[in-house]
Order: C-alpha cells, then sequence, then structure tokens
C-alpha cells in the first residue's frame, strides 16, 4: 500500500513538471515611457509564436545600424489588422518604438506607418 502511494505521488510530480510553462518575461528592458520613430528599411519580418519580430535597417549618418524589434503574437497582431505578408524585405517604413533601456538597437514595437502611408498600432 505504502509503495502505491509513493507511486502514485512520483506520478502526480512528474505530470505537473510536464505541464507547459506560462511564465512570460518582462518589458522591464524596454523604456515603456518613450516611444522613438525609426524611419527604416525592413530587411525581415518574422511572423512566429511566442513574438513576431521585424529586423530593419535605420540610417545613421553615415552608419546604417540594425534594429530588432519584438512584437507581440500573431493572434494578437491579426485583431490589430497585420497578417504574415503585411511587411516585406525592402519596405520603406516608420516605426514607432520603446527603446531599450540599455541603448543597444533594438526595441519594442508601439506602431508603424507603412509604405502606401496607412498605420497599425499607436503612431503619434
Amino acid at each position: 500500500m505504502r509503495f502505491a502511494k509513493i507511486s502514485a505521488c512520483l506520478l502526480a510530480l512528474a505530470a505537473f513538471g510536464a505541464t507547459p510553462s506560462t511564465a512570460h518575461h518582462s518589458y522591464s528592458m524596454f523604456d515603456m515611457q518613450r516611444t522613438i520613430v525609426l524611419d527604416a528599411t525592413v530587411v525581415q519580418f518574422r511572423w512566429s509564436n511566442p513574438h513576431a519580430f521585424i529586423r530593419v535597417n535605420v540610417q545613421a549618418g553615415d552608419e546604417v545600424e540594425l534594429w530588432s524589434i519584438e512584437m507581440t503574437s500573431p493572434n494578437n497582431l491579426v485583431q490589430e489588422g497585420w497578417t504574415r505578408r503585411t511587411l516585406r524585405q525592402g519596405d520603406r517604413v516608420q516605426l514607432y518604438v520603446h527603446p531599450l533601456r540599455s541603448g543597444a538597437q533594438g526595441g519594442s514595437y508601439a506602431g508603424v506607418r507603412l509604405p502606401d502611408g496607412s498605420t497599425l498600432g499607436e503612431v503619434e
């Protein structure tokens, strides 16, 4: 009987440990109080879970900087009007982003002005 109880407890613990995690990282690495505008050329638009990403080139003086912009999940983006074909490589866009606190070339997506002038998200 004792062996059965121990086995049942171990099985329950193993099942609990196999459950997918619902934890998520915080946005503390981004300055959510600031929004900057990037005049950018799309290098890559990755439509994937758990987050979509946009990689863009941004002209900074004589240099071209590669920025990586983290977005929310495709499920959330669809509700805002996005599709997997909203951005294409070479598109010139204005990206509104909450920059990384570290000053590195990245940020969290806030909004975009597309090549045709239409907007998605929070655009000033």
